[in-house]
């Protein structure tokens, strides 16, 4: 008889064998013997799937089959699932997995089951095999990586200038825009990263 003393799960014929023995008063030890099962397995069976009656394979299968059922965080994105081919069309007509996420939760607010993280998102599309299924998805991403950065990488950088004087620290008397350099400006970049340069301030004649 194979060793089965590591625990694993019972099977429904095994809970049958032992809810016969224990109509004959078979000690626990005796059992695991038989069976070829630890004898703490056989007690947390009998403790954890016993009903008010006692012990019955079918209840105790149940109780089981319940018990797991439960405990068991639902997967977040089956590669085959409805919920996979919807995250795609969307990445597909250029929408982050931050706005996929959020309008999930939105359409469905009382139901997790159909919600998804951002995260969860990127880690389905980065564990994808190296082929063209993997390329078109990465491609959709707006940043097009063909790694993963870290999110302590993540941060956005755009707009940075070395040494830069913060506008709330200018002069005073640039408000009254008087001396040449006291122009306002500002730069606004496209998604596409085409930059536009757009002036505020009044000009000097």
């Amino acid at each position: 008889m194979p060793d089965k003393t590591s625990y694993q799960q019972l099977q429904p014929e095994e809970r049958l064998a032992i809810a016969s023995l224990r109509l004959q008063d078979v000690s626990i030890r005796a059992m695991a013997l038989m069976l070829g099962r630890s004898p703490a397995t056989i007690s947390r069976e009998l403790m954890r799937n016993s009903s008010a009656t006692g012990y019955a394979s079918v209840p105790a299968q149940a109780l089981s089959a319940a018990r797991r059922s439960a405990g068991r965080r639902p997967a977040k994105l089956c590669l085959q699932g409805v919920r996979w081919r919807v995250v795609v069309t969307l990445l597909e007509w250029k929408w982050s997995p931050q706005q996929i996420s959020g309008t999930l939760k939105r359409m469905y607010p009382t139901d997790p089951t159909r919600h998804v993280s951002h995260e969860t998102i990127y880690t389905a599309i980065y564990a994808q095999p190296r082929g063209e299924l993997r390329r078109q998805l990465i491609a959709c991403l707006r940043h097009g990586l063909s790694t993963r950065m870290s999110r302590t990488r993540g941060t956005d950088r755009r707009g940075q200038i070395p040494d830069m004087v913060s506008i709330h620290v200018r002069p005073p008397e640039i408000e009254d825009r008087l001396l040449p350099g006291h122009w306002e400006g500002d730069f606004i970049v496209r998604p596409a990263s085409r930059m536009f340069l757009c002036f505020t301030g009044a000009s000097m004649t």
